[in-house]
């Protein structure tokens, strides 16, 4: 099992950044898939940003292409997602979840096992 925590959430302004961290506790995540969702109000979640296991490959949803930066360091056991340029449409709670895998990426919510609790962005306009 693994277990996730998400922080760094808060209450800013647009266009300000902010920064996510997902730590990783119980197992090593340096074989994992990770990646950051997110769920606005009355919203459904969708997915934000993936990383691959070993960090070399990336991908974003079009929404936060060029704004929102997926990194990780796994001597840490943590992955980071830097927003810059926040605007109000950002504001959700941000998950982040991780699946076994080795090389890919993924951008669909059944294709990862462990999620965390969220951490809520709030940006005001």
């Amino acid at each position: 099992q693994v277990q996730l925590v998400e922080s760094g959430g808060g209450l800013v302004q647009a266009g300000d950044p902010l920064r996510l961290s997902c730590t990783a506790y119980r197992r090593t995540i340096e074989n994992y898939a990770m990646a950051w969702f997110r769920q606005g109000p009355g919203k459904e979640r969708e997915f934000v940003a993936t990383i691959n296991d070993s960090g070399k490959t990336t991908y974003y949803a079009d929404s936060v292409k060029g704004r929102f930066t997926i990194s990780r360091d796994n001597a840490r056991n943590t992955v980071h997602l830097q927003m810059n340029s926040l605007k109000p449409e950002d504001t959700a709670k941000y998950y982040c979840a991780a699946r076994l895998d080795y090389g890919d990426t993924y951008s669909r919510i059944d294709e990862y096992v462990y999620w965390g609790q969220g951490t809520q962005v709030t940006v005001s306009s």
